[in-house]
């Protein structure tokens, strides 16, 4: 077996979770994850009373990290993965329950939401995924309330100086990741009609956050 070929299962599964093996790789990414998305959430002023969507939710963990932020709101994650949505309820099982958490299947180029729902919309680790960036950009805008934020959380961006970025970066053509330098993703946020565009970066660890808002 070829090195492509035995790449290509384990790159699948982290841009689409499928089974038992998609399950692991999900339960892992809301342990792994946990780090940089505490660091992006960071910088993101979450109201109590927020409506917040987690594009791309994966495992769930971040909609839990909303929730307990968002105290008086509701937040949705959504996932085009039907694996990654039965974890997230799973591990989302009593806000879903008590009506404070929703997730739904679909995809980030055609969001299941009516205009101007949100006040906040968030990505981790997941943008580099998206199939029409520009196109996944402004569908994001579109779900977003006048004055609402996307903010983009991830563990490497191109440019990078960690171990892991430059071997992401690598092999970025073979796995099919779109890595953005940081003026890229101001670039890119930009012409999808964001306004007050702000990136930070912690070079140590390689990672970035991308934030734009609406008007």
């Amino acid at each position: 077996m070829n090195t492509s070929q035995s790449t290509k299962p384990r790159v699948t599964q982290c841009q689409k979770p499928v089974g038992w093996l998609g399950r692991l790789i999900l339960r892992n990414m809301n342990a792994r994850h946990s780090g940089v998305t505490d660091w992006g959430l960071a910088h993101i002023s979450v109201e109590k009373h927020f409506t917040i969507l987690d594009v791309g939710c994966g495992g769930g963990r971040t909609v839990s990290k909303l929730a307990v932020l968002a105290t008086e709101g509701k937040v949705f994650g959504v996932d085009y993965s039907a694996d990654s949505v039965a974890v997230a309820s799973k591990t989302n099982r009593e806000w879903i329950e008590s009506g404070r958490v929703e997730i739904r299947e679909g995809s980030v180029s055609q969001l299941p939401f009516a205009t101007g729902t949100f006040d906040l919309v968030v990505a981790v680790e997941t943008h580099f995924w998206w199939p029409d960036l520009p196109g996944d950009f402004r569908e994001t805008l579109r779900v977003l309330k006048p004055g609402g934020e996307l903010g983009l959380i991830a563990e490497v961006y191109k440019g990078a100086s960690t171990t892991t970025a430059k071997l992401v970066e690598q092999y970025s053509a073979k796995t099919g990741m779109k890595l953005l330098s940081p003026e890229e993703h101001r670039e890119l946020l930009a012409n999808a009609g964001y306004s007050n565009v702000e990136i930070a970066t912690e070079p140590g660890k390689g990672w970035i956050f991308a934030r734009g808002r609406k008007g």
